[in-house]
């Protein structure tokens, strides 16, 4: 039962990518659906058995290093942590699975995307239930090779092609670190196993090594080499730039990328290694920096993007800011319960902001829409739900998930607590405003298509629409079961999560003042609010405040600079010196010296010889005459 869970996606993947021709397009999507809807339903199995009946299993299936005493096992692990993420990817990634049989029924590839999408699957599959870092460096290489894949499936689209190499690209620099990371635990653990690894690591704090030349503390520095790997997977500050150009996929990859997958790999390989980051002051402090920074910037460029998927993409890179500060204040299961969360709602948005666009005949520019609540009801009313619970409104999920975490950052009692929740809060106030900004101008206000478009706008056929109920009573459900995971049930993670003893953030977020408590709900209404007035009443405020405001608002539309940044620092510098290589280097040089150049050579010699080939006879007569000569010379001079 459980590696059927795992392998179904694989097996699905392999029969729709090598035979999808053979067996049709038809059967290709029944394949790949059922094998993911089957892997779900026995996830709900897994589920019950491992997280609520306290059941742990370790399912042994070959060995894949031996060398003397070193042994690398590759074997499926079930806990707690695992079960929770085995039920979030295969309930959404079944989701996204039906519904791109509507999305992309006219697609002339629909076997290869399917089977790609189960590929997707089966990799962070084998990531979660890893056992080991080899194991989960695999899982985690072939999610970033199937989001390049996915990303760039529309391979005629330059930009989508410039998508994929930079998403590739992006992902290998925080890949890089996390290479190192799992060198320098092997140096130091002498294991790739997690069990061994985590009950060896209280025996080393306190313990140094030499990196490039400083002494540095080992544990932190192992910590922060993961880390680095899961900002780069997860999008955070710096290394963010490729989540937004991700989009240029088609819309079932963004809410499969985007919800229960590639982006939420970086939070979970950070809960997973809490029994290491726990034993480091310092690394904690960073994740909790880098999470609240990346929280508050993103939802700073939500609030001007004009792309309904770009909108939704930011939003992302700015939950997940949050998960990671929650981590940062030991607060794993408020982290994870966010993630469960977050994917319900996300995917949400994603597929329901695909509905609108299936409906736009492909327009996603939002200052093109308005006016179609009428015209597609029910994707309106899913939109509705999402944006709740993006927002944080009760009953909605995300409010008991964010509440908890702004209530552990400000009750970890740290600076770097205070640090994350004041910059929380603050992206909470524009969380709730641009979800609903993004709510107002694609439905209401007046109709900014043109006729033909407006012609055509009609709800998305059921099969796309019904994927978005089953996300719709997650994104109200998940809340209540969180909560009472997260508050009531202490011991439903089990050995999973680790949280030292002097971190009681959690604990303690029980307690903190009533201000605290209501101050995010206060903020999210006054985000709606807000956009309320901006989209509704006032249409021609956000004109006047972008005259008010041009600079910032140039400084937010441009991702505050960090891809021109980038372009200039390192883009820019590498094409030059690759262009200088390629014209002095191996143009003048190489080829010049080489092939050119003997070619050259060999040119001059044979027209400087053909000069000879005079066509004249007393020309030919006399180099007779002068070769007789020299012949009889030699002879005369040197033979006798």
């Amino acid at each position: 039962m459980y590696s059927a869970c795992v392998f179904l996606p694989l097996i699905a993947a392999f029969i729709s990518g090598f035979f999808g021709q053979i067996i049709g397009d038809r059967a290709a999507q029944i394949v790949t659906s059922s094998a993911l809807v089957i892997s779900f339903l026995i996830s709900l199995l897994i589920l019950n058995d491992v997280a609520f009946e306290g059941n742990v299993y370790q399912v042994q299936l070959l060995t894949w290093i031996s060398s003397g005493s070193f042994e690398v096992s590759w074997a499926l692990q079930f806990d707690s942590l695992t079960a929770v993420m085995v039920f979030v990817v295969t309930i959404v990634s079944s989701v996204v699975h039906i519904y791109s049989i509507g999305y992309m029924a006219h697609d002339a590839h629909i076997p290869r995307f399917m089977a790609y999408l189960s590929l997707f699957t089966f990799s962070m599959l084998l990531l979660v239930t890893s056992s080991n870092f080899i194991q989960l460096f695999f899982g985690w290489e072939g999610v970033g090779l199937c989001s390049y894949l996915l990303i760039g499936f529309w391979y005629t689209r330059p930009t989508a092609n410039a998508a994929a190499i930079k998403a590739f690209l992006v992902n290998r620099v925080g890949d890089f670190g996390f290479a190192l990371g799992i060198l320098a635990i092997f140096l130091t653990f002498g294991s790739m196993e997690f069990d061994q690894i985590f009950a060896m690591a209280p025996k080393l704090v306190g313990h140094t090594s030499i990196f490039f030349g400083a002494e540095v503390d080992t544990l932190t520095l192992i910590c922060l080499l993961l880390f680095f790997g899961a900002m780069g997977k997860s999008a955070q500050i710096g290394l963010h730039t490729w989540l937004p150009d991700a989009m240029e996929g088609p819309t079932p990859v963004s809410a499969l990328i985007h919800a229960a997958t590639m982006v939420t790999a970086g939070v979970f390989l950070v809960v997973r290694c809490s029994a290491l980051f726990e034993l480091s002051d310092t690394a904690l402090i960073v994740v909790t920096l880098v999470g609240a920074s990346t929280a508050f910037m993103a939802a700073t460029i939500a609030l001007v993007q004009n792309d309904i998927k770009r909108v939704i993409a930011y939003s992302t890179c700015s939950q997940l800011g949050y998960m990671f500060f929650a981590c940062g204040v030991s607060a794993y299961s408020a982290a994870i319960f966010h993630l469960m969360t977050h994917s319900f709602f996300k995917a949400l948005l994603f597929l329901g902001g695909g509905s609108v666009i299936h409906a736009m005949s492909g327009e996603q520019d939002m200052r093109k829409m308005g006016n179609i609540w009428r015209l597609v009801p029910v994707t309106y009313a899913l939109m509705w739900i999402g944006s709740l619970a993006l927002a944080g409104i009760p009953p909605f999920a995300g409010y008991f998930s964010k509440e908890l975490i702004l209530e552990a950052a400000y009750a970890a009692g740290s600076g770097i607590g205070r640090y994350a929740f004041w910059l929380g809060a603050a992206a909470a106030l524009m969380t709730a405003f641009y979800s609903w900004r993004l709510l107002f101008m694609t439905f209401h206000g007046p109709g900014r298509a043109n006729e033909k478009v407006m012609a055509h706008v009609r709800e998305s056929p059921n099969i796309m629409i019904w994927p978005l109920f089953i996300l719709g009573l997650g994104s109200i459900g998940a809340g209540y079961i969180g909560y009472e995971i997260t508050e009531l049930h202490n011991n439903f993670w089990g050995e999973s999560i680790f949280v030292a003893a002097s971190h009681r953030a959690l604990e303690n977020a029980q307690h903190v003042p009533v201000f605290i408590k209501i101050l995010p709900l206060a903020l999210a209404i006054s985000g709606i609010v807000l956009a309320y007035f901006m989209y509704i009443r006032i249409p021609s405020a956000p004109a006047k405040l972008v005259g008010m405001t041009g600079g910032i608002y140039t400084f937010l539309l441009n991702n505050w600079y960090f891809d021109k940044f980038y372009d200039w620092l390192i883009v820019k510098p590498i094409k030059r010196f690759g262009i200088g290589l390629w014209k002095s280097g191996d143009g003048d040089v190489i080829d010049g010296v080489g092939p050119d150049g003997i070619a050259a050579m060999v040119i001059h010699l044979s027209r400087r010889a053909s000069r000879v080939q005079s066509g004249y006879i007393y020309h030919y007569a006399f180099a007779m005459l002068i070769g007789i000569a020299l012949v009889i010379t030699w002879y005369l001079v040197w033979a006798v």
